[in-house]
Formats: structure tokens, C-alpha cells, sequence
């Protein structure tokens, strides 16, 4: 398992919905939360197989933002 995490426009419970089902659905994603309190909206991936790339790709067809983070 290898955590992922991006920095995000994601920054209110109604973007948070509006994405939910889309991660959920993702493969290779076990797990996830976005802290709207951190000025970056870091979204957090416990990633068993999706990567950064296609974890970019789901968010951005939502039209989310999202730039990888170490």
C-alpha cells in the first residue's frame, strides 16, 4: 500500500461530495480524505495500484485540480 497525496482545489464538504463517488470508484484507491483546514487542500490516497496520474486524470474530469505533493 502506498499513500498518495496532492495538493487540491477540493476546499468545502460540497466539493468533497461532488468527488466522493468518483475516488470511490477508482481503482486501485482503498481509502481517502481531503483536510479543507490545510491552505493546500491536501487530498490523501491510500493507493493500492492507482497512481498519481490516474488519480490527476479522475480529478480533473470532476474539474478538480490536483499537483503531487512528497
Amino acid at each position: 500500500m502506498k499513500t498518495l497525496k496532492f495538493k487540491t482545489n477540493i476546499n468545502c464538504g460540497g466539493c468533497v461530495s461532488k468527488v466522493t463517488p468518483f475516488l470511490n470508484k477508482q481503482e486501485g484507491v482503498e481509502g481517502w480524505k481531503v483536510d479543507t483546514d490545510n491552505p493546500d487542500k491536501i487530498l490523501t490516497i491510500e493507493s493500492n495500484g492507482a497512481t498519481e496520474e490516474e488519480v490527476k486524470i479522475t480529478l480533473q474530469k470532476v474539474g478538480f485540480k490536483a499537483e503531487s505533493v512528497d
